[in-house]
């Protein structure tokens, strides 16, 4: 698997927990299932739309380039860059959704306060770790555009979600 495609997949996923979250607690409903895997999917569509920004600019970066091979080896390096802190990002956030699932109803609540709750906070940083990672390990300025556009393509999605299908709720 290439880089981009785990990126893409990193970003899809990402993008169908942030239409959770743009529905969470918005429905004292106990029973909710159909709601949530709707919001998932609302999350999902919009994060597949915004995140063909990423990928038009790096297509046009390719097109344009006078070394083809060259700009997409120094993609291929950046998005790698970019990969590893969201990979260890993920990792903490994979603990923390098997804590939650896993424990007793206590300490899976606990794990959404001290774990998922700080995480999804901390994501804008994730994001910004990532453009440094993409940055250092030799991806350049086409490397930083691409991973920028994508980081806030992903940051998008919640609040794009919200404003379309929750902001009315209370």
């Amino acid at each position: 698997m290439t880089p981009a495609t785990l990126l893409a997949l990193l970003g899809l996923i990402d993008a169908s927990f942030s239409g959770f979250r743009a529905y969470a607690g918005r429905d004292a409903r106990i029973r909710k299932h159909r709601a949530t895997a709707r919001a998932a999917l609302r999350g999902l569509a919009v994060g597949a739309v915004l995140l063909l920004a990423p990928a038009l600019t790096a297509s046009f970066l390719l097109l344009t380039a006078s070394d083809r091979a060259e700009t997409f080896d120094t993609l291929a390096v950046g998005g790698l860059g970019y990969l590893i802190p969201l990979a260890l990002y993920t990792a903490v956030v994979l603990v923390s959704l098997a804590a939650y699932f896993a424990l007793p109803f206590r300490a899976s609540t606990l794990a959404v306060v001290i774990g998922l709750g700080p995480l999804t906070l901390l994501r804008p940083l994730a994001i910004a770790a990532a453009c440094l990672g993409a940055l250092i390990n030799g991806g350049g300025a086409p490397a930083l555009l691409v991973g920028t556009i994508a980081g806030a393509a992903v940051l998008c999605v919640e609040p794009a979600v919200h404003r379309r299908w929750y902001h009315h709720v209370q």
